[in-house]
């Protein structure tokens, strides 16, 4: 039977006072407290038009609530695909269960915190001697051993090591959550772009359409105009002619109208095959849009905000390296009981423990500490430069889509100048041929001018809806919350045109030639 002494009472007191000791040791960390890369934006945006009062710096407030800015574009089928696609999308569910690893590994960094403890029991069997199978006879034994022990280890973050190292996965858990608000921005953006696409691809439809039904009258009475000898069988051919190439024209939009379907049908996390989107009256409203600050686009924009915490993870990695250049300590005890005889196995002359701290200290290692600083200081440099560059780029394309709506604004206002005038060209060449001054050639030649008009009107439009979604996730994803005090509107509503108050809508119908 092994012999224990009693647990000595008297020596917790001091245990305790050690152990407090090394607590207030651990309040220091070692490595560099993080700073946000200085960054100068500027106090307004060079193609915003209007000055801003109200510059401050950037705080992250890239989780602060956008709304359904989808909603601008007052679309009921538009509105109810985007909470489809936030429930079904399969690219934000593959971000959403990333952002859970990293949870993850918040939670794994934060048990290091505390002590690891254990617990075991077991029994052996073992003889010696030449009759293993005996208890008695010269020379051999049999005997059991029993045992129940328990063990606690604790590393003592001394130097912040693991403090540095939660900092830094809790860093790019936030980091992970941007990068969650950045893609669900753009899936989000994905489909209000294509549904935008798919309506004035219908309007597109619906402009031919109209105009191949005024051709088919046109042809129809060209060609009684040859039959009693007003017109020539070359004007009849001619009407063939633009009748059927326009009807090509809309045959062609129907693959262009199926792959934007299809597209659609993806983001929703569907088969095409289990989708389709019929065609609708759709009112091509611009919306208005607040500019706001330089600044704020810092804080909103969720790829900028994630860039910027992964230079704070990578800062506290400094930390987490500067570490290793110190001792660690480690205290550990265990305990238990250990008898030959079940019985008495949980007795105090059974006991046993043990109770004491480690202290390591590596000594020389050939530069591979040195080695991992200089690679965190490196990371942080390298991620430091691609948060810049990130915010840079955001300014950048906030500029672009500014001065992009702003021209494109100024071009229709050209193109529905252009549109009346080949209006009223065609009103007059066809007086002329139902004169008999010129041939149906003529007529052909102005009303397909007329027909691209109408055409490039439409398509410009298009691209003004587009931009302005540009613009939307450009600056971050709505615009909720923000004073109003420090906004700039973009009026991309106020858009020349013959329908009124504020929606730039466009003509029931086509300028098809009346028929002579």
């Amino acid at each position: 039977m092994i012999r224990t002494k009693p647990f000595p009472h008297a020596c917790l007191p001091r245990a305790a006072a050690t152990i407090a000791l090394c607590a207030l040791l651990g309040a220091c960390a070692v490595g560099p407290d993080y700073q946000r890369p200085a960054l100068d934006v500027g106090a307004a945006y060079k193609e915003g038009q209007v000055e801003v009062p109200g510059w401050k710096p950037a705080q992250p407030r890239d989780q602060a609530e956008r709304g359904e800015w989808w909603k601008v574009y007052d679309d009921s089928v538009l509105n109810g695909l985007m909470d489809r696609l936030n429930a079904s999308n399969q690219t934000i569910a593959q971000a959403v269960a990333n952002y859970r690893q990293a949870l993850g590994l918040v939670r794994g960094a934060r048990s290091g915190f505390y002590p690891t403890v254990g617990a075991g029991a077991g029994m052996t069997r073992a003889g010696s001697g030449s009759q293993s199978g005996s208890s008695s006879g010269s020379g051999s034994s049999v005997y059991n051993q029993y045992s129940v022990t328990g063990s606690v280890s604790w590393e003592l973050d001394l130097w912040g090591r693991v403090r540095r190292s939660v900092e830094s996965s809790e860093a790019s858990a936030a980091a992970s959550l941007a990068d969650l608000g950045a893609t669900r921005l753009s899936a989000q953006a994905a489909l209000a772009q294509t549904y935008l696409q798919l309506r004035v691809l219908d309007e597109q439809k619906r402009l031919l359409d109209a105009t191949v039904a005024a051709y088919e009258k046109s042809l129809q009475l060209t060609q009684n105009r040859y039959e009693v000898g007003v017109a020539g069988q070359a004007d009849v051919a001619v009407a063939r002619t633009q009748l059927e190439s326009t009807r090509a024209q809309s045959i062609d939009l129907d693959w262009q109208r199926g792959q934007y379907e299809h597209a659609i049908a993806v983001l929703m996390g569907q088969a095409p095959s289990q989708f389709s989107l019929p065609p609708a009256v759709f009112a091509l409203k611009l919306p208005q849009i607040p500019v706001g600050l330089p600044s704020e686009l810092l804080e909103r924009r969720p790829d900028v905000a994630a860039a910027e915490r992964r230079a704070a993870a990578a800062n506290a990695q400094i930390g987490v390296a500067q570490s290793a250049w110190f001792p660690s300590l480690i205290l550990s005890a265990d305990g238990g009981f250990r008898n030959g005889e079940f019985a008495e196995l949980l007795t105090a002359p059974a006991r046993f423990w043990s109770l004491g701290p480690a202290l390591a200290l590596t000594i020389f290692d050939g530069g591979a500490r040195e080695a991992q600083v200089e690679q965190a200081r490196a990371s942080y440099d390298a991620q430091a430069a691609a948060y810049r560059q990130a915010a840079l780029t955001g300014l950048r394309e906030v500029e672009d889509y500014l001065i992009q709506l702003r021209v494109m604004e100024q071009e229709q206002i050209v193109q529905r100048r252009a549109l009346e005038s080949a209006r009223e060209s065609l009103r007059l060449i066809q007086n002329q041929y139902k004169a008999g001054l010129v041939d149906y050639l003529s007529v052909a030649v102005v009303d397909a001018t007329a027909l691209n008009s109408e055409r490039n009107a439409l398509s410009l439009l298009g691209d003004r809806l587009l931009a302005s979604v540009n613009l939307i996730v450009a600056l971050g994803g709505g615009w909720e919350g923000l004073p109003a005090e420090q906004t700039a509107r973009v009026d991309a509503a106020q858009t020349p045109g013959p329908q009124a108050s504020g929606s730039q809508s466009l003509p029931a119908q086509s300028p098809a030639p009346r028929s002579p």
